[in-house]
Formats: structure tokens, C-alpha cells, sequence
């Protein structure tokens, strides 16, 4: 009898949970061929399916339990961010240029301002405020990208400006959600508690990323030949459930976990694997999260708030239009590329709504700023593509009407932005040693603060357990701490800088500070285990041993090290390397397609299909395979699968795409990175003084592109043209030749 009705108990607990994901799926199905036939969003249909099958309407079938629906939301939260953070890997980041980083950031701070102004002005708490300016500053990824799909524009210069940008907004909103949570908890707005906060987080974020690098796709290389696609799946998710669990244990959002393991995974060699294989989940909890939205909005908070809703749908269109643009114009960028910028990121969407989810889950925001939120995201769905259609557009008619002398200073300003900047080698030396002083300050503390929380416990009760302890720690942390004392960092440069005498006394303090924070660690330890005195005579003994092993503790760390580093780089190896360069001036840029077996451009040479003369455009390299083509002579033919990288302005890739589509059965697609990259170069060396380009190209391999001259610019000129002093050339060539070109003059 007891056991019946414990099986009766739990089968009543579970069926509304049970039913209401039936419903949910039900609407997201119906939602799915609807909005597929009338070649909408996706996104926007499961909302508005949701709102329907909420409990706010009698003549649909409606939930029975709104906390299942809730639970159902917060999984699909999870699973959602763990495929985002698998689209995004942090290396990613590290390779958004400073154009998509101050647009992203200037939009950002502009959004978060206004945004808690508005909310203010119009009578709003200060909470619901703070949660406004959030939602508004972060724009959708999902919608942008359907968008530039459905547009053809994915071939333009701006929008690999847009996709850096959003990866910059992905980890603030990352940030925000571990901010907002603080400023929610303590219910204030705390300086001290807010940069606690980001520092806990770097740190976190920092020890994650290196311990997942380094163990994770160890573990996927070791295990391959047992991998099935079964058992990575169950791999994955386990994994990003375990970095839930983990993130959650220390006080940050479980959706962040979710995105640190995506991310993570995303270094790994396996990561388009995991992605093809986690895509049904994606979709699955994708469609379960926003129906869920959908489900809590209720009619009466809209209808009560249409004067809201209205006011911040145009604070986004207009206010996100115009910062990001600003944003794109401060970076360097020209008139047309920051507008088309700017109005392609005038929305918000799917991080928007979890940070409204965030403020509700809290219970710090009132009832009508989520509805709110969803039903601008639900509009600005809409506007999008029309933004983004008519930017071009828009960008001619603002030139036109802007006064003449403003048009000339933002071109000047573009050019003189672009020009190449040196690094100055102290700069180098510099950013190395703190690069190496953090990232080893912050190994050696997760460490120490393990083994004080583990490994001590351990030991306690046996005879020498506090000695047995602290001498483990050491030796684990030995190479780490011989690396942020005596390890040396760019050698060459930090001679050159010794050489002039008024850098040696900021070489010595380097020094002096790394060497410091060694002998630091080493006493923060022993004092940990021991009593100040033993503490004290340890540290001797513990300098005396690092000086008489420094060539173990050297072996040692580069073990480490390489091990990471081959981890870290696998994937990328299987790539090759892409810079995302452009002809700024001219609005001329390197774009990237895909010959499709089936094209009828197959086997002929590029002399036949004249490219060059009949489009404007030059093609940099052909990739085959693992074989690169660098500037392929006129004899090259086209085969099969080839990858090419071609340079041309806005309207000459526009009509490249449309020669290749004319020519295929199947659209160009995008295709993997290269080693030939864009570099600008002044004639300064009498060698190619009064030289034709094409004699410039026999002697350094490189072709020249673009050729600014007094002023002038002449975009893929002629191989016959003559080269004349201080000529700014744009010229596309193997790295290392640009590099040593750079380095001779």
C-alpha cells in the first residue's frame, strides 16, 4: 500500500509536468509550420504560440501548472547557452578586431544609460531601471544572422564588423548576468561589491578555461576510438551539466556554466562534432524556452503598458541605430559601413529575455517589465530586416545631406585610423609580463585554495599531515611559480630595451615585482600549514631548493605548457588561419567562397572566366585541400571543393556572389581561414621606386590590391602601372614575406 501510493504521489507530481511540455511542444510545432510557410522568424512564432497557449486565453488549450512551465524555461535556458557558448569559444574574442570591440561597447554603455533614464522618467523603480538599460543593451544573434541569410548580405564588408561585435556583447551579457545578480542580492548599486564580483569572475573564468583546455580535449583524444556518437552526446551534456552544477556551487547563474563548457568545448577538435550532434537538443529546448516566454507574458500588462512598449521599441530602433554607428565611426570605420552597422543591430532578443528571466526568477522586477520586454524583442523581429535592407540607402542620403566639410573629416579620420599603427617593444615586453604575472598569480591561488579546502582535510589526522600537505602543494605548484619569478619573457626585445639605459630601471622593477610575488605565494602557503617561525625556515629551504633545480622546474613548466598549448590550438591547426582584413579607404575587403562541385566554372583557368576583367575583383589564394595556391596565375584552373578568397568592394562581391549562384545549383557558402592575409606597406626602398607592380610581385610574391597616392586611391590597378615614392600600398601575400616586408623597412 505504501509503495502504491508513492508511485500514485509521484505520477500526480509528475503529469503536469509531463502535459504542459506536451502543450508547449505542440504549440512550437504548429508555430514551426506557420511561420515557415509565411517565411518568418522562427523565433517570433514560438512567442507568439506561446502567448496564445498561455492560461490567459479560454479558446486554446492552456497550462496547468505555470512553476512546470517555468522549470521547463530554466532547462531550456541551460541548453540553450551551452550551444551558444559552443558557436563561441573565448579565442574568438581574442581575435575581434578594435572596430567590433569599441562598437560593441559604446552601444553597451550608451543602451545601459539610457535605458535606466527612461526607466526612470517614466516612474519605473530603480531595479526595473537597472534591468531595462541590461535588456536593451545586448542585441540577438539569431535574429541578425536569419536576417543577413535571408538578405544576401553575408559577403559584405559590415558584417563581419556586426559578428565581432555580437561576440563582444555574448560575454558582457555573460558578465551582466553575474552583476545584475549581485546589485539584486545585496539590493544596491555597491562599487566595492560590483568589482568583486568581476574579479571573482575573471578568476573563475580564467581557472575554468585553462583547466578545461587542458583536461577536456586530453580526455576526447584519449578516448576517441570508444567515442560513439551515443556516448558523446551523453559526454557533452554531462559535462555541461556538471559546469551547472559547478557554476551554481559558487555563487554564478547555472546558465553561465553552461556557457563557460560550451565554450570550452568549442577549442576541441571535437567541437563541430558535439555541435551537429547537439543541434536536435538545441532545437528541442530552444523551441521549449521561447514557447515558455511566450506562455508568461499576460494580455492585460500589454494592453496596460502599449505607451511603454511603444516608447522602447523606438529607444532601440533609434538609440541602438545610433550608438552602434557612433561606435563603428569612433573605430575608424567609414559613413556607409558604420550605418549599415548601426542599423543591423537594432534589436534585442534571446539574451535580452533571460536577463528579464533573471530579474523575475529574483523577484526584484515588477510583473510588467518581462511582457515588456518580449513584446519589443517581438517588434524589432520585424523591423530588423528592413533596417538592414534599406541601410545602404540610408547611408547615401545622410551623405548627401551632411555638410561637405563633415563627409571630409570622418573620411580623414577613416584613413588616418587605418593607418598601421606600431607597437612600440616596450609595449610587447610589457603586455607580456603581465600576461604571464596574472595568469600564473591566479593558477598558483586556485591551487593553494584547493588544496587548503581538500587535500588538508586529508592529511589532518596523520602524524605529519600538515608537512605532507604543503609539500604536495609545492611541488604541484613548483613550475608555476619558477614561471612567474624567473621564467623570460621575450628575450630578444627585452635585450634591445636593456641596450638604451633609460628602460633598465623598468626592466629591474619587472623583476623585482615577479620575483616578490614568488617568495609571496611561497610564504602564503607554508603559513597556511605551519606557524609563522616554521613557516619562515621552510621558505629558506624552499628558495634554496628553487635555485638548485631551475632546470628541472624549466622541463617541467614547457611540458605543461606545450601540452596546453597543442590542446588549445588542435582545432585551429585543422584550419587555416583567416585575418579579417579590408581596404578601408576604399571599401574594398577580402570575402570567401566555396566552388561547388556541381559548378559549371569547374576546370576552367582564370583566364577563360576572366574574373578580373569582366568583375573588378582579384582572387588572393586558392585552398585545395590541404595545399594553399598564394595569388594563383592566370593558368590556374578551378576544381571541385575549392576554397578562394577574392578582394573587391561591397557592389563587386555582390556581383561575384551572383556569378558563382548563376553558375551553381547550391549559394556560395563562407569557408575556413588562410595564412595570406592584407598588409599595407609605404614605398620607401629604392629597390621598387619607379618599378611596375608586376615587377613588384616578382620580387616579393605579393599582389598589390590598392594604391593610395597623393590622395587618390586605385582600387586592383594595373600590373604596368609604375610604383613611386611614399605610394601607400595595400598588398596580399604569405604572413611571414608581409611580415619581414613590414620589418625592412
Amino acid at each position: 500500500m505504501i509503495a502504491l501510493s508513492a508511485t500514485a504521489e509521484t505520477t500526480h507530481h509528475l503529469q503536469p509536468l509531463i502535459s504542459d511540455l506536451g502543450l508547449i511542444l505542440m504549440t512550437a510545432a504548429i508555430a514551426v509550420l506557420l511561420f515557415r510557410r509565411l517565411k518568418q522568424p522562427l523565433v517570433l512564432g514560438y512567442l507568439i504560440a506561446g502567448f496564445l497557449a498561455g492560461n490567459h486565453f479560454d479558446f486554446f488549450p492552456s497550462i496547468t501548472d505555470m512553476k512546470s512551465v517555468e522549470v521547463w524555461a530554466e532547462i531550456g535556458v541551460i541548453f540553450l547557452l551551452f550551444s551558444l557558448g559552443l558557436e563561441f569559444s573565448f579565442k574568438k574574442l581574442m581575435k575581434v578586431g578594435g572596430t567590433s570591440s569599441v562598437t560593441a561597447i559604446t552601444q553597451i554603455l550608451f543602451m545601459t544609460v539610457i535605458g535606466y533614464g527612461v526607466g526612470q522618467w517614466m516612474g519605473w523603480g530603480k531595479m526595473d531601471s537597472i534591468f531595462l538599460g541590461a535588456t536593451l543593451s545586448i542585441s540577438s544573434t539569431t535574429i541578425i544572422i536569419r536576417a543577413f541569410d535571408e538578405l544576401g548580405v553575408k559577403g559584405k564588408k559590415f558584417v563581419g564588423i556586426v559578428f565581432g561585435a555580437l561576440i563582444v556583447e555574448d560575454i558582457v551579457a555573460i558578465l551582466m548576468l553575474v552583476l545584475l545578480s549581485t546589485i539584486a542580492v545585496s539590493d544596491q548599486v555597491s562599487g566595492t561589491a560590483l568589482l568583486q564580483s568581476v574579479l571573482k569572475l575573471v578568476f573563475f573564468l580564467i581557472i575554468w578555461f585553462l583547466g578545461g583546455i587542458f583536461i577536456i580535449p586530453t580526455i576526447f583524444k584519449k578516448a576517441k576510438h570508444l567515442l560513439t556518437d551515443e556516448m558523446l552526446l551523453i559526454i557533452s551534456l554531462a559535462l555541461c551539466l556538471m559546469m551547472v552544477i559547478f557554476a551554481s556551487n559558487v555563487g554564478f547563474s547555472p546558465a553561465l556554466g553552461a556557457f563557460i563548457m560550451g565554450s570550452i568545448i568549442a577549442e576541441t577538435t571535437m567541437a563541430e562534432k558535439i555541435e551537429h550532434l547537439i543541434q536536435p537538443v538545441k532545437d528541442f529546448f530552444g523551441a521549449v524556452f521561447f514557447v515558455s516566454v511566450g506562455m508568461l507574458i499576460n494580455p492585460i500588462t500589454l494592453v496596460n503598458y502599449a505607451l511603454p512598449v511603444a516608447i522602447i521599441t523606438l529607444l532601440t530602433i533609434f538609440g541602438k541605430a545610433f550608438s552602434s554607428s557612433i561606435g563603428a565611426l569612433i573605430s575608424g570605420q567609414p559613413l556607409k559601413q558604420s550605418v549599415q552597422t548601426g542599423m543591423s543591430l537594432a534589436q534585442i532578443g534571446e539574451f535580452s529575455f533571460i536577463i528579464a528571466t533573471l530579474g523575475m526568477t529574483l523577484k526584484v522586477t515588477s510583473d510588467f517589465l518581462y511582457p515588456i520586454i518580449v513584446a519589443v524583442s517581438a517588434i524589432t523581429t520585424f523591423t530588423t530586416p528592413f533596417l538592414i535592407k534599406y541601410s545602404e540607402r540610408f547611408a547615401f542620403f545622410l551623405e548627401a545631406k551632411m555638410p561637405k566639410r563633415w563627409v571630409k573629416n570622418i573620411n580623414r579620420y577613416s584613413v588616418n585610423a587605418q593607418a598601421i599603427k606600431s607597437v612600440s617593444t616596450w609595449q610587447i615586453v610589457l603586455r607580456s609580463s603581465i600576461t604571464q604575472i596574472v595568469l600564473h598569480t591566479i593558477i598558483i591561488t586556485a591551487i593553494i585554495l584547493l588544496s587548503s579546502k581538500f587535500v588538508a582535510p586529508l592529511v589532518a589526522d596523520t602524524r605529519f599531515g600538515n608537512t605532507l600537505a604543503a609539500l604536495l602543494t609545492l611541488v604541484v605548484i613548483a613550475p608555476f611559480l619558477w614561471a612567474l619569478s624567473l621564467r623570460r619573457v621575450k628575450v630578444d626585445e627585452v635585450e634591445a630595451l636593456w641596450e638604451e639605459r633609460k628602460y633598465r630601471g623598468a626592466l629591474l622593477m619587472l623583476i623585482l615585482i615577479r620575483m616578490s610575488l614568488g617568495l609571496f605565494f611561497v610564504g602564503f602557503l607554508l603559513n597556511i600549514f605551519f606557524s609563522p617561525l616554521v613557516a619562515f625556515v621552510a621558505l629558506i629551504i624552499a628558495i634554496g631548493a628553487y635555485q638548485l633545480f631551475p632546470k628541472k622546474l624549466n622541463e617541467q613548466y614547457h611540458r605543461i605548457e606545450s601540452h596546453f598549448l597543442k590542446n588549445l590550438n588542435d582545432r585551429e591547426n585543422k584550419k587555416i588561419d583567416r585575418r579579417y582584413a579590408n581596404l578601408m579607404p576604399w571599401d574594398g575587403h577580402m570575402s570567401f567562397f566555396e566552388i561547388k562541385k556541381e559548378s559549371n566554372l569547374v576546370g576552367q583557368t582564370l583566364q577563360e572566366l576572366k574574373i578580373r576583367e569582366q568583375l573588378g575583383i582579384n582572387i588572393a589564394y586558392i585552398k585545395r585541400g590541404e595545399v594553399t595556391i598564394p595569388i594563383p596565375t592566370k593558368t590556374e584552373r578551378l576544381f571541385p571543393g575549392d576554397e578562394i578568397c577574392v578582394i573587391g568592394t561591397d557592389a563587386q562581391i555582390t556581383e561575384f556572389t551572383k556569378f558563382l549562384t548563376q553558375n551553381e545549383t547550391e549559394p556560395p557558402a563562407k569557408v575556413e581561414e588562410t595564412d595570406i592575409v592584407l598588409r599595407q606597406l609605404e614605398v620607401s626602398q629604392d629597390e621598387f621606386i619607379q618599378k611596375s607592380i608586376g615587377q613588384f610581385r616578382a620580387k616579393t610574391d605579393g599582389m598589390v590590391v590598392g594604391i593610395e597616392r597623393n590622395g587618390n586611391r586605385i582600387l586592383n590597378p594595373e600590373s604596368s602601372l609604375l610604383l613611386e615614392k611614399n605610394d601607400i600600398l595595400w598588398v596580399v601575400g604569405d604572413k611571414k614575406r608581409m611580415n619581414a616586408l613590414l620589418a625592412a623597412k
